[in-house]
């Protein structure tokens, strides 16, 4: 066995048991580095979310004496796609090109990936076009799919998913997944129907976790949808299987049914992250924090989700000291957060109009590149605005990109409680310009701002347009 095989084999098992830091040292230390041994580094990081890191490992690479192949640019092309960082993904899209790889299929089916999940559905379609019906498998079909999918774009989607020479169970399930993320509870009932009827596809647990996540919604007619779910996958005997349990587990969690997730909770035999992470959020959900700790002192294990559930438990039940006192001890822990994590603590800070704290999780979030994430930047839009800095709020709803009605409607309401009133209004004349639909949050900003600056005019011109042009109702 050659000395760079043994070191080389030694970093993955480091890495692999998450000692990173460990890997990189022996990574470091070697006399010599194959291209083999730059991507264990590169993958690891990736696999890890440590995108930066992974960033910084390509970019070593490309100079060292070793050189990317296509394992190198999957690797970072899912670090790309993991950012969302749709600029540096088109650079690599060009070194790709140039590196010959672009006949890749595993490099392709990346890119695809890579732009969908960036929403840049125009790319990855043209590379999907480019790539000629000879090159394609399965799994490109079923990232074209689940770009449009992921992207909302359900027309497109539909259209792939017709073309398809063959739908398999995964194709399906990102049909069912993808309406079910946006509340269509009655088109994954309508897919799954067809699916059964019409295919010789047969429904797996991911199936049936697919159709729980469409009845999260919380009101009483999802509630009745996913207990019949839930006795079709009882019917069906997949409700042993560890995922389909989970999925009921988190159904139970996010409607507020503490009693019936502690039910299911209990009767898995063998318990998952998952399983401890969805009890810890039925606790949270039904405001039994003091519950939620002690479950999270008996997880056997902690990952991300589990820390960024408690933060974003504290913070939604008001106690935005503990939730910043979670998020100190999950860094300590080296655990790194994702943007939800610091999407949750963001609020957290806005909560309590902690100005300071705010703009250190701001940096923090900066080094970790997670600032391109719009649920991130809408956090920050709001934390700056609770805590009084109407500029900084403005200037980093000015930094997202593609800005969804989130956006729009967190920075209407800063401008609105700082009583900047033709702000508002100007900036909700930019908003449906491209014809963008308000919803009712955004009306009951705008008539609340209208209220407060005297605007009554204004305010019944806006009702009447909320009324007759857009068939909204204030909840």
């Amino acid at each position: 066995m050659s000395v760079l095989f043994r070191l080389t084999s030694n970093v993955a098992s480091l890495a692999k048991s998450g000692r990173i830091a460990t890997a990189r040292q022996v990574f470091d230390e070697m006399p010599e580095r194959d291209t083999v041994a730059w991507n264990t580094m590169l993958t690891s990081y990736s696999r890890l979310g440590l995108h930066q890191e992974a960033i910084s490992m390509f970019a070593h690479l490309r100079f060292s004496d070793a050189k990317p192949d296509g394992y190198s640019f999957t690797a970072i092309l899912s670090t790309c796609a993991s950012l969302r960082d749709v600029r540096f993904g088109t650079q690599v899209h060009s070194l790709v090109i140039r590196s010959s790889y672009d006949a890749s299929l595993e490099v392709n089916n990346s890119l695809i990936d890579m732009y969908g999940k960036c929403s840049d559905t125009l790319s990855a379609n043209k590379v999907f076009r480019d790539m000629g019906n000879g090159v394609r498998n399965e799994v490109t079909w079923c990232s074209l799919l689940s770009a449009y999918m992921s992207s909302g774009e359900f027309e497109y989607g539909v259209d792939v998913f017709d073309e398809m020479p063959k739908r398999v169970v995964y194709a399906w399930n990102i049909m069912i997944s993808g309406h079910a993320h946006c509340g269509k509870v009655e088109s994954c009932v309508s897919f799954f129907r067809e699916m059964l009827l019409e295919s010789e596809c047969e429904p797996d647990c991911y199936t049936f976790s697919s159709l729980m996540n469409a009845a999260c919604g919380g009101d009483s007619s999802t509630l009745v949808y996913g207990r019949m779910v839930h006795a079709v996958m009882v019917k069906s005997g997949w409700d042993s299987a560890v995922e389909a349990k989970n999925s009921v587990l988190s159904f139970y969690a996010k409607v507020g049914c503490r009693d019936d997730a502690m039910r299911e909770f209990e009767s898995i035999e063998v318990l998952t992250q998952v399983s401890w992470n969805s009890i810890i959020d039925a606790c949270m959900k039904t405001g039994d924090t003091e519950r939620a700790l002690e479950v999270f002192k008996l997880a056997p294990e902690r990952n991300i989700i589990t820390w960024t559930t408690m933060i974003a438990g504290y913070g939604k039940n008001g106690d935005g000291e503990q939730a910043l006192r979670f998020f100190v001890e999950m860094m300590r822990s080296e655990v790194y957060s994702d943007h939800f994590g610091y999407g949750a603590v963001l609020h957290a800070c806005s909560g309590l109009a902690l100005l300071g704290q705010g703009r250190m999780v701001h940096g923090c979030l900066i080094h970790r590149g997670f600032q391109g994430y719009a649920y991130v930047r809408n956090a920050l839009v709001n934390l700056y605005a609770k805590c009084g800095d109407i500029n900084e709020s403005n200037r980093a709803f000015g930094d997202i990109s593609s800005k969804d009605l989130v956006s729009w409607n967190t920075m209407l309401f800063a401008f609105g409680v700082h009583g900047l009133a033709d702000q508002a209004l100007k900036l909700y004349e930019d908003m449906i310009a491209p014809g963008l639909k308000p919803d009712n949050v955004t009306f009951i900003g705008l008539l609340t701002t209208c209220s407060h600056s005297g605007l009554v005019e204004e305010g019944c011109k806006i009702f009447k347009s909320m009324v007759e042009d857009y068939g909204v109702a204030l909840k």
